[in-house]
C-alpha cells in the first residue's frame, strides 16, 4: 500500500477490498514474522481488537465507539507504532485490514476464535468458534489464538463452548502455536445479562478450569483480568498469564497500579488490552499505550 495520510490509505483500502480479494492472501504471505512470539525480554504487550465482532461496540460511555472501522483501525495503528509494543489480537476482518494496510511486520498477531457469543444475547455463553479456527491460523503465518470461555454453572451451553475451546487448544498445540484462553466464571443477573463474576475464589476457578483444556497445555496461554489477591489467582496454574484490560478505567492511573503489582507475580508476562489503550479517557492513545509499555 502507497503511503500517504491515513485517509488516503484507507480509501486504497477499501479499493483493495472490493476489487482485489487475494490480495488478503497476499499479504499475509509477505508478511515478516518475529523470531519468537514472547520476544528476548519474554513480556508481551499486545492490543486487543476483536470486540466488534461480538456486537460489544460501547467504550467511554459511547455505544457505537467502536463502530467507526476508519477511526479503529487509525487507533490500532498509531498503537502499533508505539516502541515496546509486541502486536494485536483480532478477528479475520480486522487482522486483515491491518495486514493490508501493512502495519504488521514483525508483530505477534493472535486471531480471535470464537466470537459466536454475542454480547446480551440470550445464548451469549454458547460461544461457539465463529472466526479463525487452528488451521485458518496456522495457514496465515499468524502466531496463535485466543478464545473466550465464560462457564455459567447454570446454562447448559457452557459445556459446548468448554468443548470447543478444548478442540482449539488441542488443535493450535498441533500447529505447535499458542493457545490464548481468557476464562472466566460467569452468572446471569436477574435482568438476564450475563455477567463476568471477579472474585478471587471465582477466578481462581477459571483459572483451574482453562488450565486443563485440551489433550496438551504445552502451548496454552492464559488470558485474566486483574481482582482482589491475584497471587492466590495465578497460584492455581503454572501457565503463562496476560492481564488484560476490560473497559477503559474511571481512573488510569490506579489501573496502572494493579497492573503493575500483578505484573511482579512468576506467571505474568505481559498486558493485552484494548479500549483501555485505544479510547483512553483523555483520547491520547499513544501516552496511553506508552504508560502501560513502561509497566513491562
Amino acid at each position: 500500500m502507497s503511503a500517504g495520510t491515513f485517509a488516503e490509505r484507507y480509501a486504497e483500502l477499501v479499493e483493495i477490498r472490493a476489487t482485489r480479494p487475494e490480495a488478503v492472501a497476499q499479504a499475509a504471505a509477505r508478511r515478516v514474522r518475529r523470531a519468537a512470539v514472547p520476544g528476548p525480554t519474554g513480556r508481551l504487550m499486545i492490543v486487543a481488537a476483536d470486540h466488534p465482532a461480538r456486537g460489544a461496540l460501547a467504550a467511554r460511555g459511547d455505544p457505537l465507539a467502536m463502530a467507526d472501522r476508519r477511526d479503529l483501525l487509525e487507533r490500532i495503528c498509531v498503537a502499533l507504532s508505539r516502541p515496546g509494543v509486541d502486536g494485536v489480537l483480532g478477528t479475520p476482518d480486522v487482522i486483515e485490514d491491518l495486514l493490508l494496510l501493512g502495519v504488521l511486520d514483525d508483530k505477534v498477531v493472535l486471531g480471535s476464535m470464537n466470537r459466536g457469543g454475542l454480547a446480551g444475547a440470550a445464548f451469549e455463553a454458547d460461544d461457539r468458534f465463529t472466526a479463525y479456527d487452528a488451521d485458518a491460523i496456522a495457514a496465515a503465518g499468524l502466531d496463535g489464538g485466543k478464545m473466550l470461555l465464560r462457564v455459567d454453572y447454570g446454562d447448559p451451553a457452557t459445556a459446548r463452548t468448554l468443548e470447543g475451546c478444548a478442540r482449539a487448544v488441542s488443535a493450535l498445540a498441533g500447529h505447535r502455536l499458542m493457545a490464548m484462553v481468557e476464562p472466566f466464571v460467569s452468572r446471569r443477573e436477574a435482568g438476564g445479562r450475563l455477567t463476568n463474576v471477579l472474585t478471587t475464589e471465582a477466578m481462581s476457578k477459571a483459572v483451574a478450569i482453562a488450565s486443563g483444556l485440551g489433550a496438551t497445555s504445552a502451548y496454552t496461554w492464559l488470558k485474566v483480568p486483574v481482582v482482589d489477591r491475584m497471587e492466590q489467582v495465578m497460584a492455581a496454574s503454572t501457565l503463562p498469564a496476560v492481564l488484560l484490560g476490560g473497559e477503559v478505567p474511571a481512573d488510569p492511573g490506579e489501573a496502572l497500579s494493579a497492573w503493575q503489582k500483578a505484573l511482579a507475580l512468576p506467571t505474568v508476562r505481559g498486558l493485552v488490552v484494548g479500549r483501555a489503550l485505544l479510547y483512553p479517557s483523555d483520547d491520547d492513545v499513544a501516552g496511553a499505550v506508552d504508560a502501560a509499555v513502561r509497566l513491562l
